[in-house]
């Protein structure tokens, strides 16, 4: 059975810009529901809610049935579209809601979920974890959308890779990319950096001792310049 996150909602009677400024005035966020060729409705959230929805991972394969203005059943199912925050103090300042209609295929993004990183053989070697997509868009009905998709790495050494035909949870699900078994992920063999090698000191040179002829080879010490003789 396909599970339902509820959101309560209040109607909004008015749509454009000032009206959605006076909702927030009131410290609402203004939304508004739309698709499955129906009118769009216009809300309004608290967005205690909003920001509730969003710090949660995988919110937009995640289905909602809004119930406006405390109504206990026949809400309006949908998916969480777009958040608009403001950008100084990142809180939601507008939401969109894509209605579901049954039987309808939808276009959705939905997070895969990996497992079983203390078992693979690649990262207990040493390997390192490439996620290639943290998420997939799919096509499915409303009905059958998963919440995540899961990845077991326990088999994967150095290497190996996860396509899509390994996930588990796409039964129901076609991918958006149908032409090729895509990669997920891929455990990839760690990067070894090799240190320099350390330059060879130079060789130190001996001093002969005061009035020690100088060694075979060694250049002549320079003579000192001759005094100018004293003059008379």
């Amino acid at each position: 059975m396909t599970n339902f996150t509820t959101i309560e909602a209040s109607a909004r009677a008015k749509a454009g810009k000032g009206a959605a400024r006076a909702t927030r005035r009131d410290g609402l966020v203004p939304a508004v529901i739309y698709g499955a060729k129906q009118e769009p409705s216009l809300i309004a959230l608290d967005p205690r809610l909003v920001m509730r929805e969003l710090v949660r991972a995988g919110w937009r394969s995640r289905l909602y049935e809004i119930a406006t203005d405390g109504a206990n059943s026949g809400g309006t199912r949908a998916l969480m579209r777009e958040v608009q925050l403001h950008p100084v103090s990142d809180r939601p300042i507008h939401v969109d809601f894509q209605r579901l209609a049954p039987g309808e295929k939808i276009k959705v993004a939905v997070q895969v979920v990996f497992s079983g990183e203390e078992n693979s053989v690649g990262l207990k070697r040493g390997g390192v974890l490439n996620v290639v997509r943290h998420a997939v868009e799919v096509n499915v009905d409303p009905d059958h959308i998963p919440e995540s998709f899961a990845v077991d790495l326990s088999e994967l050494d150095i290497n190996d890779n996860v396509r899509w035909s390994d996930i588990k949870g796409a039964e129901h699900a076609t991918p958006v990319i149908a032409d090729r078994d895509f990669v997920i992920a891929t455990v990839a063999a760690p990067t070894v950096t090799e240190e320099p090698e350390a330059e060879a000191a130079p060789a130190p040179v001996a001093v002969p001792a005061k009035g020690a002829a100088p060694a075979k080879g060694a250049p002549a010490p320079a003579k000192a310049p001759a005094k100018p003789a004293a003059k008379k």
